[in-house]
């Protein structure tokens, strides 16, 4: 319903505002690195030689020296590339993994929250911020597999499982097989999918403009600032959904507004608004980003959209591939007079 319907104009909300409470290692060489490891792991080379052993015994102390040597390498090399021997998804040429369904807990009328176990307890996901990962799944009168992107809730450094918060779409092959799945079942799982690359104080100020569960990468993002100290950056949240038990995360999301007043604002927009509903009304609109946005002439702002298809077109321009974000093309954040290169859409 929600991606069906255009995006009307929201009714004016005088108390919306976009202030906020008063604010009060190093790398070596690799080649001096095996080098060094190859001296020191091979001295029992010389103890072989020098005690005239025969031409097998050096040359097989000198394959293991060299073996190890290149093992003490690849470690080196992966610690100062802060890449986690515990992951489990690596990306690259790793195919899909089947991953166990842990537990599955009901979030609201058509969504659920479903753990899904990593291979080894100790391993975490191994996604970098912001990224997906892939589920695929093929049933028995199915030409073709349903491959879908998700981005797990749950932190990127949670040993032993991951989260996805699913909504049932209708004739949605991959959310009702997730839906209809029970706890010991397996899905096939692949990644990261990069995303938009963030790193502290990337940017001061964000905008986040979700619809439904479109929320998911968003979370990613705010739960990576808001976890990490030295990240000062600003936050500002627009969510558009249908009915108010639709509006995923919000406990969540209104623990950070407590605890963080001067940085995180969240702003909520319902088709079907309950009675004596205080937030925004109808779909997002001009005016309602133009309120409560960080302007456009300020300096290093961003502005994420993810939502369904006419949310893209109304709010940001559609996104063309993973490759190509495509143009603003009239939308009301051209409108308002964002450029291209100050949105990112997911």
């Amino acid at each position: 319903m929600f991606a069906r319907q255009a995006f009307r104009a929201a009714q004016p909300l005088r108390t919306q505002t976009r202030r906020y409470a008063t604010e009060p290692s190093s790398g070596g060489s690799n080649t001096l690195l095996y080098a060094g490891a190859a001296a020191l792991l091979a001295g029992g080379g010389y103890y072989y030689y020098s005690q005239g052993d025969n031409a097998a015994k050096v040359k097989g102390a000198a394959k293991d020296a060299e073996a190890k040597a290149k093992d003490a390498v690849a470690a080196g090399k992966a610690k100062l590339e802060g890449i986690s021997a515990k992951s489990a998804f690596k990306g690259g040429d790793q195919g899909f993994i089947s991953l166990k369904l842990e537990s599955v807990e009901d979030v609201n009328h058509n969504t659920k929250k479903l753990r899904f176990a990593l291979p080894e307890n100790d391993q975490v996901s191994g996604l970098v911020i912001a990224s997906a990962i892939l589920t695929k799944f093929k049933g028995p009168d199915m030409d073709k597999p349903a491959i879908r992107p998700y981005t797990p809730v749950s932190d990127e450094d949670e040993k032993g499982f991951l989260d996805l918060l699913v909504k049932k779409y209708p004739n949605g092959p991959m959310s009702t097989h997730l839906h209809e799945m029970q706890p010991g079942q397996s899905l096939d799982f692949k990644g990261p999918i990069p995303k938009y690359p963030w790193t502290p104080n990337k940017h001061i100020h964000v905008a986040l403009i979700a619809g439904g569960t479109g929320i998911t990468p968003m979370y990613q993002v705010v739960r990576t600032i808001f976890n990490n100290p030295d990240d000062k950056t600003k936050v500002t949240l627009v969510f558009a959904n249908v009915k108010e038990e639709d509006i995923l995360l919000k406990k969540e999301f209104d623990d950070l507004e407590n605890t963080y007043p001067q940085r995180f604002r969240a702003f909520y927009v319902l088709d079907n608004p309950p009675k004596g509903w205080k937030g925004g009304k109808g779909f997002v609109s001009k005016e309602l980003l133009k309120t409560v946005l960080p302007e456009p002439k300020e300096e290093n702002i961003k502005v994420f959209v993810c939502g369904p298809p006419g949310m893209y077109k109304a709010i940001s321009g559609v996104k063309k591939s993973p490759s190509d974000q495509g143009e603003l093309d009239g939308s009301i954040l051209e409108q308002l007079g964002y450029s291209k290169d100050q949105v990112y859409k997911f």
